[in-house]
């Protein structure tokens, strides 16, 4: 399918023990001829090597020596591409493994693109489209959670249901193209209910699908929470808290935090970006002025904020104007120096937030959105005191339900939720169709485009385009 030979590093660049540059394509071999040299009796000739063998030897480039090296010889298709494959190993840093790579392209490779290995892998049959999309989830996974949905996918467990719901509506597609190729044959009532509540059951599935849809973004992704109160609150000691290090400067002095500070965290399985925020007052100076511009922006970008609020102290307009501003997002209201003498009225924190029950405290605390307001939960950024409690209320608030191994195996991302529901509209319309009688043809168009929906998941009715879009998110090398 492809004429020319690709190479590229496929490990991250700066230094490190080690760097792999990949090289992939029909002359695969024969340009690692022109840049390695076996050395000893035992290391063989990319050529002439035999599959899925390692070699010692050494990089030369002009007729001098570039690197020492380990030079893996894996002939197609028991590759990754299905192409042959030279991998060569040498040291670790930017100079050495840029160095091989150059020899490599001077020797009859050309740059690989941004994911061009694993698009390679698709169009070569390797992978499908939605197992393509999953290597780029593994690499990118920050939970172990968003670790096993990744490989859950790439094994084709989600490829599997999908190819399974494709073949269904295909399976109901012929029938009915064959009653319009032969007219005279009417569809019986039984044959016309069976194709019903086949078309039924695959509505049930992609239900089921899109159900997963908000929880597989959240673990690719990650989910934004803003940590939000007037200065001096505590904001970056929770940020600190919660991140388990020392990441935000802390200070008794208000106005420390001059910019946004992001960060992501671990929350009970969950990626969650916390932005801590410069306090929402009128800047002093055109730096804290920017901060507060910054500020603003990634409170739009937030799902849920954290409302932070000093315990130790009453009330101030300030809190209530965040209260009034805030009002419209999920929350949680977090009430920090619970060590302190408690001054906040609790009673006068209810009326804001719109929990009738009594504040939380760290041995029993409230988890999750109430329908009468936001949780809240008692901290001690000091000592840690609540933060348990805190994440468990972050967790509940961003995530419905329980995490089970059967949700990781079909977690869908933002195309295919897109793809799913235009199936799934495109199907509703074929039932209506079917109920109300009307002419098979245009039973069929609309089933055409459920087919063809699903399709785009798995790659079988993908566009170029299509393609691009998704492969040019990958690395280099990948």
């Amino acid at each position: 399918m492809f004429d020319d030979t690709i190479a590229a590093i496929a490990t991250p660049l700066g230094e490190g023990g080690l760097a792999v540059i990949r090289v992939s394509g029909p002359e695969a071999l024969t340009v690692a001829e022109r840049s390695f040299v076996p050395v000893g009796k035992n290391s063989r000739k990319p050529t002439e090597a035999t599959t899925h063998t390692i070699h010692y030897g050494k990089v030369m480039r002009a007729g001098e020596t570039v690197d020492e090296v380990l030079c893996a010889v894996m002939r197609a298709p028991r590759t990754y591409t299905r192409e042959n494959i030279v991998e060569i190993t040498c040291h670790g840093g930017i100079l050495s493994a840029k160095t091989v790579l150059d020899t490599v392209l001077e020797n009859g490779a050309r740059l690989a693109e941004p994911g061009e290995f694993t698009k390679r892998a698709f169009l070569n049959g390797r992978l499908d489209l939605a197992q393509a999309e999953a290597v780029a989830d593994l690499i990118h996974s920050r939970t172990e959670l968003a670790l096993t949905a990744a490989n859950e996918q790439l094994a084709g467990k989600l490829s599997q249901r999908i190819n399974k719901l494709r073949d269904d509506l295909m399976h109901t597609l012929a029938h009915i193209e064959a009653h319009i190729d032969f007219p005279e044959e009417d569809i019986s009532p039984d044959t016309r209910e069976q194709l019903v509540g086949q078309l039924e059951r695959g509505l049930a599935f992609m239900d089921e699908l899109l159900r997963t849809a908000n929880e597989g973004q959240i673990l690719r992704r990650g989910i934004r929470a803003a940590i939000v109160g007037r200065p001096n609150a505590g904001k970056s000691s929770l940020l600190n808290q919660l991140l388990g290090h020392d990441r935000a400067i802390v200070s008794h002095i208000p106005g420390t935090t001059r910019d946004t500070i992001e960060e992501t965290a671990n929350v009970r399985g969950v990626p969650v970006v916390f932005v801590d925020t410069a306090g929402l007052r009128q800047g002093r100076d055109e730096i804290e002025v920017e901060g507060i511009r910054r500020s603003r922006e990634s409170l739009a970008k937030a799902e849920f904020i954290l409302h932070v609020l000093d315990a130790s102290e009453p009330l101030t307009a300030e809190d209530e104007k965040y209260f009034a501003e805030f009002g419209g997002k999920k929350r949680i209201v977090v009430q920090n120096k619970i060590d302190l003498p408690v001054k906040l009225d609790v009673e006068e924190l209810e009326r804001h937030v719109g929990v009738q029950a009594s504040a939380c405290s760290p041995d029993k605390p409230k988890l999750g959105l109430q329908r009468t307001g936001a949780p809240i939960v008692d901290v001690c950024c000091l000592t840690g005191q609540g933060i348990e409690p805190l994440k468990d209320a972050i967790k509940s608030l961003v995530w419905s339900g329980e995490i089970k191994a059967g949700m990781l195996q079909v977690m869908i991302n933002a195309r295919h939720q897109d793809a799913l529901r235009r199936s799934r509209e495109a199907t509703v319309r074929t039932l209506d169709a079917l109920h109300a009688d009307l002419t098979l043809d245009l039973v069929a168009v609309d089933l055409h485009i459920a087919v063809n929906a699903v399709g785009e998941i798995v790659g079988k009715t993908a566009t170029e385009d299509l393609l691009d879009s998704i492969f040019s998110q990958f690395c280099i090398g990948k």
